[in-house]
């Protein structure tokens, strides 16, 4: 893992998850432990409604979580309601807190690849429905991760699970002096969640 990112790890796991959200992520815990314990492959589509930040914040911090725990055969996406395109803070942050990014194409809907780790693959973010032929069609655990996708995708056709683990938007600080401060909040927020729930993972 590179450096920098391992020092963003050390700050994440003193960040305290409070028993309420525990209860949350607790589905989670329990449907990655199925996985590992039958041997299969863990398949997470993490979904909000325009899939440009939350979703992609929790797919690459899952995903980074995974490896950091030696977790094999965990796959993560994500995806909206409506796709739209990555806001380009949240690859901002990101940098700031370690990944390497690399903007792929100047497209409407950029394609980044986001590296935690030189020797493995990149992480490939674009905005994109979460039914995109670039996702699992079956067999994945839905991560709902606004109230508009939770409320308005009462069913994700393909899951077999469904997990309303929510996060506010920190969209409402665009523009604002505290932007920046609160895109870092939010993504360290998610990362220790990620955290907690692959640190239980036996």
């Amino acid at each position: 893992m590179y450096s920098n990112l391992s020092k963003t790890l050390e700050i994440t796991s003193k960040i305290s998850v409070s028993d309420e959200r525990k209860e949350f992520l607790q589905p989670l815990i329990d449907y990655i432990q199925n996985k590992v314990t039958t041997n299969q492959e863990i398949r997470l589509n993490f979904i909000c409604t325009h899939n440009s930040r939350r979703s992609h914040l929790s797919q690459i911090w899952a995903q980074t979580m995974a490896f950091q725990f030696q977790i094999d055969k965990v796959f993560c996406y994500s995806g909206g309601t409506e796709a739209t395109a990555m806001f380009p803070k949240v690859a901002e942050t990101l940098i700031k807190q370690g990944f390497q990014i690399q903007k792929l194409n100047d497209e409407k809907n950029p394609v980044y690849a986001i590296k935690y780790d030189e020797n493995k693959a990149p992480i490939i973010c674009f905005s994109k429905t979460y039914g995109d032929d670039f996702n699992p069609k079956t067999s994945f655990g839905a991560i709902m991760t606004c109230d508009n996708a939770d409320e308005g995708c009462p069913m994700v056709f393909g899951a077999e699970a469904r997990f309303p683990i929510k996060y506010n938007d920190p969209k409402a600080f665009d523009g604002t002096d505290l932007m920046d401060l609160k895109y870092a909040e939010r993504s360290l927020e998610i990362a220790s969640e990620m955290y907690f729930v692959f640190s239980q993972i036996k």
